[in-house]
């Protein structure tokens, strides 16, 4: 192994022209478009299950509402149509088609990992409060709180508490899909391998060293969702 090479590439990938401070700019905005795909991801994925899991709790006990049925069916048709296609598709979608008036590229990326990550976290959680117990549900509003507190308080709760593991998978799907905005002209983590391998003309070590960086990112999530895990389950 040449030692004297892999020194002189890395000097040449992240000392030469200081561009370490790009891949820390690169890195930034990788953690801004994930954490706020992240908020909107959770908001969304809370509202659908909710809105699903309500309809499917109603449909057990034979009793309808037309506004909850409607609700349903465009929940239902949104998961479908967002788990049905490729997030790079939904993101090219988003900046060429539905947003194209815009140059803010963090709004489009952050609506459309947004939106597809909502998808999956609402199925993430309706499986989660389905697997509570019916009765909480029902010692909830016995003790005279409205449907929505007894989501918000008894229910939903318990739900994170079960799907927290899959939760932390998603978030660390959610990060790395994220290396694809380069598509859209982010300069991410991705964008900043390929501007050095175009001025270095080598690829190895660059894009060994956003891969380095991945990874690094996902352990840390990994261990901050396991301590999250242990103190929820203390809290049982």
């Amino acid at each position: 192994m040449n030692f004297a090479k892999i020194q002189a590439d890395f000097t040449q990938t992240f000392i030469s022209g200081n561009r370490w401070l790009s891949l820390l700019e690169g890195l930034l905005i990788t953690l801004e478009l994930t954490f706020l795909a992240l908020i909107l991801g959770a908001i969304l994925g809370v509202l659908v299950a909710v809105v699903r899991s309500s309809h499917d709790q109603m449909k057990a006990q034979h009793k309808s509402n037309k506004f909850l049925n409607f609700a349903n069916v465009v929940c239902e048709l949104y998961v479908t149509i967002i788990r049905g296609t490729p997030v790079m598709v939904q993101l090219l979608i988003m900046y060429f088609v539905i947003m194209a008036s815009t140059t803010n590229t963090l709004l489009v990326a952050t609506l459309s990992f947004g939106i597809n990550s909502g998808a999956y976290v609402s199925e993430i959680i309706r499986g989660g409060i389905m697997s509570v117990d019916k009765g909480q549900m029902e010692a909830g509003r016995s003790l005279g709180l409205s449907y929505v507190q007894t989501m918000r308080f008894i229910v939903i709760p318990q739900a994170i508490k079960n799907i927290l593991p899959a939760l932390g998978n998603e978030f660390i799907a959610l990060l790395k899909e994220t290396s694809i905005v380069n598509v859209i002209g982010m300069k991410d983590l991705t964008k900043w391998a390929i501007n050095v391998q175009g001025k270095t003309y080598q690829a190895f070590m660059p894009f060994l060293g956003i891969a380095a960086v991945y990874l690094v990112l996902v352990i840390i999530l990994t261990k901050l969702v396991k301590i999250l895990e242990r103190r929820l389950n203390k809290d049982v």
